[in-house]
């Protein structure tokens, strides 16, 4: 075997055992360490650690908080109403040895557990309270009072801290759901009516205003109108009077003009009349002084 194979077979035993002598814990992360199945070292503070080769096992668990989104689950307020209810819950880990001794490290277990204390505390503040209570009201309280009454009971049997409790949504049965829908459509189209009701009355009254306005409006315009009219036909008549007065001989020769003009201003015309008739006064042979 030569020297350079013996050196690269050194290196990797002496890689393998430090790989497996030290190693690191993260900020983010709890850690134990179990000899042959048994915990000797519990919380291990985050950085560089030395363990035994092949002899320690470190186990490490997130110690971020964490979400357990429960199941929804029906409930009954203190009227005897059934809710279905959707929650969450934020945790994260108090304490890693008893965490470990509950659940056995295992994340799914601890949400499991925690899901169903979670339940069972919803259930009891549920069952004390009525429905407008829980759906508005105590909401925030009753969420305080689950995560203060589990804490109490969870930090020491599974070492878990619960951070916060959530309602997402509740919801009625879908038997009642169609129920109350049914009833606020009557609700809803009963307020409409009214609305409209309303409306209409108040559509009237202003339509008839408007009407009333337009009369108005209409019989002073023309009252205006008439006044302009005849203060216009008064003046054209002063004027025509005071022409004819100026020369009464022109003024009449003018007319007669007007007459002849519209009287045969189309060729199929026909007019019967006496010659010496004054509408032909102005056609006759007459001297011209």
């Amino acid at each position: 075997m030569s020297n350079l194979l013996k050196l690269a077979i050194f290196f990797l035993v002496v890689l393998v055992g430090v790989s497996n002598t030290l190693y690191v814990i993260s900020e983010f992360e709890r850690g134990i360490t179990l000899r042959f199945g048994q915990l000797i070292e519990a919380d291990i503070e985050p950085g560089l650690h030395v363990k035994y080769p092949f002899v320690d096992d470190v186990r490490r668990f997130d110690a971020r908080i964490l979400t357990v989104d429960a199941q929804p689950a029906s409930f009954f307020t203190i009227e005897k109403k059934r809710l279905i209810v959707d929650s969450y819950a934020k945790w994260r880990i108090s304490d890693v040895e008893t965490y470990y001794k509950a659940t056995g490290g295992v994340e799914r277990t601890a949400e499991n557990r925690l899901a169903k204390r979670i339940n069972d505390g919803l259930r009891n503040q549920f069952g004390t309270r009525t429905l407008r209570e829980v759906v508005s009201g105590e909401r925030d309280l009753l969420m305080k009072n689950i995560t203060e009454d589990l804490n109490s009971t969870v930090l020491d049997s599974l070492g878990i801290e619960i951070v916060d409790i959530r309602v997402k949504r509740i919801d009625l049965p879908q038997e009642v759901s169609d129920q109350v829908f049914r009833r606020m459509t009557a609700e809803r189209d009963k307020e409409a009516q009214e609305l409209r009701s309303t409306g209409k009355e108040q559509a009237e009254k202003i339509r008839a205003s408007a009407d009333r306005e337009r009369t108005i409006e209409l019989a002073n315009a023309y009252r205006d109108s008439e006044e302009l009219r005849g203060e216009g036909d008064a003046k054209a008549a002063s004027i025509y009077a005071e022409a004819y007065q100026q020369d009464a001989e022109f003024y009449s020769f003018m007319r007669s003009l007007n007459a002849y003009k519209a009287a045969f201003s189309s060729k199929g015309d026909i007019m019967l009349v006496e010659p010496d008739s004054q509408f032909f006064k102005y056609l006759k042979q007459k001297e011209i002084d």
